[in-house]
């Protein structure tokens, strides 16, 4: 698999993602500055990383939704590549348009960071096609905005089209439909809010992660 990392200035997660990549594939992953204008050839796969992109100013996401780099990614998705956005990341996804809805403030208004009981809601996804449907897993969360929010209309068709892969047990931002995660209509285009990158070694609580990876990787 040839993959990928976008860093823009205030990620922070860039390098364990890129980390738990190549634990993964055994294979060096491509890291691409925000102000680059093109992706290496033949790359299969992009992933988005967590952390506060540009200190999080105007909404989460908005300022790198239109970096340089973000041309080539959207016509990268055009041409049905697949991209894997992770809390931040997911953020940017939604400000470029590239998936449905938005993130807002927690309801809590307050950051929220721990291990959080999750439910995998869709099993069929390159990230989900080694859990079980309903499967509880657990996830490191780690945001402010993790609310996620679309008008009751978008709600529905991912409900009935099952682009919601995972939901939070018990909710702890507010989010509609306790969504965590979710993907485009082609199933290319992938975001949710916890960080699987921190779930890849039995040290850092769960490796419920490994999952994820694993199952991306045996879709290439």
């Amino acid at each position: 698999m040839r993959s990928a990392v976008i860093v823009f200035p205030g990620s922070n997660c860039d390098r364990d993602l890129a980390h738990a990549i190549s634990v993964h594939t055994e294979r060096p992953c491509n890291m691409i500055w925000h102000k680059d204008t093109a992706l290496p050839k033949d790359i299969d796969i992009i992933f988005i990383p967590g952390g506060f992109s540009f200190g999080d100013y105007l909404r989460c996401g908005a300022i790198a939704a239109n970096s340089p780099i973000m041309d080539a990614i959207i016509n990268f998705a055009k041409k049905g590549g697949y991209i894997v956005g992770i809390c931040n990341g997911f953020q940017i996804l939604t400000e470029s348009g590239l998936l449905k809805g938005t993130l807002i403030r927690n309801s809590q208004l307050t950051f929220i960071c721990k291990h959080q009981s999750l439910i995998i809601n869709n099993s069929q996804s390159i990230m989900t096609k080694r859990f079980s449907e309903s499967e509880e897993i657990t996830l490191p969360i780690a945001h402010h905005d993790g609310n996620y929010y679309a008008e009751d209309e978008t709600i529905k068709e991912l409900e009935d089209n099952g682009q919601i892969l995972f939901r939070y047990k018990g909710n702890p931002n507010g989010s509609k439909n306790h969504i965590a995660g979710i993907m485009s209509s082609n199933q290319r285009i992938l975001g949710m809010m916890p960080h699987p990158e921190r779930a890849v070694d039995e040290s850092l609580g769960t490796t419920h992660g490994s999952k994820i990876f694993k199952s991306i990787i045996e879709s290439f």
